[in-house]
């Protein structure tokens, strides 16, 4: 069985997530650090439905992307059993790096704004690198405001 991949929409990939138990806090409400974890289930299902496998860039290149900063807008929570979605776009295109504008929604209305700047690093060194040609294209393809550069 394939987990669920959420879909694209034009420039905007959509991933459903249930909030569960363990996403919670006492109150039933989402811990505020789990979404960065939907967040980053949002960009790797996006990268993944575009074609870039993660495993094979560490395991044949030594690359990944590593987060180099992250910016939330916390509006309204999000509790126990809701089904929120979380909408991922690339709002720039960078030699060695891109941007993500995400935005967590629960029943249409925005709850989380979150924007990352997502860099590809040399996994030996920690130090950042150009983006692979196949990687960028890929990017490219799907990215909305062109290359940014």
């Amino acid at each position: 069985m394939t987990p669920a991949s959420g879909r694209l929409e034009g420039h905007k990939h959509v991933l459903p997530v249930r909030v569960y138990y363990e996403d919670t806090d006492a109150q039933g409400v989402v811990y505020h650090a789990n979404y960065l974890r939907y967040a980053e289930r949002g960009r790797s299902e996006i990268v993944r439905l575009l074609g870039i496998d993660q495993r094979e860039l560490k395991d044949k290149q030594g690359l990944a992307f590593a987060i180099r900063r992250a910016t939330l807008d916390f509006r309204a929570p999000a509790r126990l059993g809701d089904v929120i979605e979380v909408h991922s776009s690339f709002a720039e295109l960078r030699p060695a790096s891109l941007v993500v504008d995400q935005r967590i929604l629960l029943d249409g209305h925005l709850i989380v704004d979150i924007q990352v700047q997502v860099a590809m690093v040399m996994l030996a060194t920690g130090r950042p690198v150009r983006l692979p040609p196949e990687v960028r294209h890929s990017l490219e393809m799907f990215c909305q405001s062109g290359t940014g550069e």
